[in-house]
């Protein structure tokens, strides 16, 4: 009786957040209460096909002429996607590819990861989305570890695909050259030589693997799926996306980041703009040409644009702008203060990571009221912070460890291990604070802390200042070993090209600003910082650049 009054409990005190997501949906158009049976449609899809090539087929459903995508190659309505996708199913079923195959994606974005992805999902395989940034040895061992049957890439990774077995199936996605020789057959071959009538729909949706960030070390894989309908309700509670806009998609598909909001744009029957290397002025030039209202970056790409000449930035109309979505790390003060005075107040700032998917979300007004927030948490996410000794903090500016709670946290890597979880909330390894508005703030990697001469560090802190210089773009800092103060303070400066500064100029300016303890000894101006294909600090190659 105990039990089943807890499960009533718990099922009761789940309605007001359904409620709320209901509503939230319904104010993007998601839910269009008026045509119960697009609702209906939009459930079945998912719960068919999963989430990719479900959002997919919800678009078609809704408005087939619709322009789905726009890549290098020109625009596809999402009746072609659609098509396109069944024959890719089709194609590959006759070389024995289906249900129970783990298909890898090392691809740009374009329309061959957009065929590749809706295929999967409706042959009911696994998409494994490899990082474009990895070496031979990190590709190696996690096609190994997730038992690939087949790879899809692009002509330009395949050197590094020569990694594999040879004997692993091989299929371009995208091609370069204009020889055909010894080359693996392309998809647009597939698709273009297959039927591509509606294909059966697949005993169990199809699922995806996103790779962790792998900055120290080979990436774990973290299944996904979406286990509730409602779940779109923690992007759009605090994120103003609506039915049928457009988005620049600048961000990667296969980082969470992206794929996320590739995915939510799908199901909202809105055109993503695809491009298959970033570029910043070419990025403002999609933004000005396709009307784009959304944009979605992570920090070292809205850096690079925001660094472009004042009259190339005045050159362009990005008016249509009302929503600039940012993550995959942190997003400093001075860079998000930088591109609101260019954007306007349309930056939305998440807070998030591969294993949680969302935490929290900063709106246009928490960043003017407290730049470098990562805002709130939205409808159906928790957030709660503990200390050392697993005891909730319920004091403002005390710093402890973050733990999310949401229906997008995933249960677990493939290998079998897991995230630490306290009270059914799982850690994302990072360590901050909330003030008295309810505003989250991140201090750092709790394995990033600095212990200089008893007094703890974050870098973070120390980074947000130094970018703050005129002369600086960009910093690191890290903590090396020292015998009198256990650690101290190293920092890597990158600096404008016509800049003239030395080390004793940056340390006085952090001197000026914060305490002595947190005061690089040692400074090093480097050209660029090292960083993965999504734009994360590699602090660990820091020590191998001086």
């Amino acid at each position: 009786m105990a039990k089943i009054l807890s499960k009533v409990t718990e099922y009761a005190g789940r309605v007001p957040t359904a409620l709320r997501s209901v509503d939230v949906m319904r104010k993007a158009g998601l839910v269009p209460l008026h045509r119960p049976d697009w609702m209906v449609h939009a459930l079945v899809a998912i719960r068919q096909y999963g989430p990719i090539a479900g959002a997919a087929k919800v678009a078609a459903h809704r408005d087939h002429t619709r322009i789905g995508i726009v890549d290098e190659l020109g625009p596809l309505t999402f009746h072609q996607l659609d098509a396109r996708s069944n024959a890719l199913v089709r194609a590959w079923a006759a070389r024995g590819i289906g249900k129970d195959s783990v298909i890898a994606l090392l691809a740009r974005d374009h329309r061959g990861a957009v065929d590749t992805m809706c295929a999967i999902g409706k042959m009911g395989g696994r998409l494994l989305l490899m990082n474009t940034g990895f070496a031979k040895p990190q590709l190696a061992d996690v096609a190994e570890r997730e038992g690939v049957s087949a790879i899809v890439y692009d002509e330009e990774f395949t050197d590094l695909v020569s990694a594999l077995p040879s004997d692993l199936p091989r299929f371009l996605s995208w091609v370069d050259s204009e020889s055909t020789a010894d080359r693996p057959v392309t998809l647009e071959e597939l698709i273009s030589s297959t039927e591509d009538r509606q294909v059966p729909v697949p005993r169990k949706p199809g699922s995806m693997v996103l790779l962790t960030s792998g900055t120290t070390g080979t990436p774990k894989g973290a299944p996904r799926q979406v286990r509730s309908p409602l779940a779109a309700a923690q992007f759009l509670d605090r994120i103003p996306l609506r039915v049928n806009e457009t988005t620049m998609m600048a961000a990667p598909l296969f980082h969470g980041t992206g794929l996320s909001q590739f995915i939510l744009s799908l199901a909202l029957g809105s055109t993503v703009v695809l491009r298959r290397k970033f570029d910043p002025e070419e990025s403002l030039r999609a933004i000005q040409d396709n009307k784009c209202t959304a944009v979605v970056v992570v920090p070292t790409m809205l850096q690079r644009i925001v660094d472009l000449p004042k009259d190339v930035l005045d050159s362009y109309d990005v008016s249509s702008v009302r929503i600039i979505f940012v993550a995959g790390s942190a997003l400093a003060p001075d860079l998000g203060n930088r591109a609101t005075a260019y954007f306007g107040d349309v930056i939305h700032n998440l807070y998030g990571s591969t294993e949680v998917a969302v935490a929290t979300v900063a709106t246009p007004e928490d960043w003017r009221e407290a730049p470098g927030t990562v805002g709130k948490p939205p409808v159906g996410c928790r957030v709660v912070l503990y200390d050392d000794a697993g005891v909730k903090i319920t004091t403002p500016h005390t710093v402890g460890r973050l733990f999310v709670g949401s229906d997008l946290s995933f249960e677990g890597y493939t290998d079998g291990r897991n995230k630490e979880v306290i009270d059914g909330l799982l850690s994302v390894g990072d360590v901050g604070h909330f003030d008295e508005h309810g505003r989250w703030f991140i201090d750092g990697r709790d394995d990033d802390m600095i212990v200089s001469g008893g007094e703890n560090v974050f870098p973070g802190e120390v980074e947000n200042l130094l970018v703050e210089h005129e002369r600086i773009l960009e910093a690191a800092v890290v903590g090396i070993s020292d015998p009198e103060f256990g650690q101290r303070l190293k920092a890597y400066v990158v600096t404008a090209s016509d800049a003239e500064l030395d080390a004793d100029a940056v340390r006085e300016f952090v001197k000026s600003n914060l305490a002595r303890y947190k005061v690089p000894r040692e400074v090093v101006f480097l050209d660029e910082l090292p960083r993965n294909a999504t734009g994360k600090l590699l602090r660990g190659k820091l020590s191998e650049l001086g």
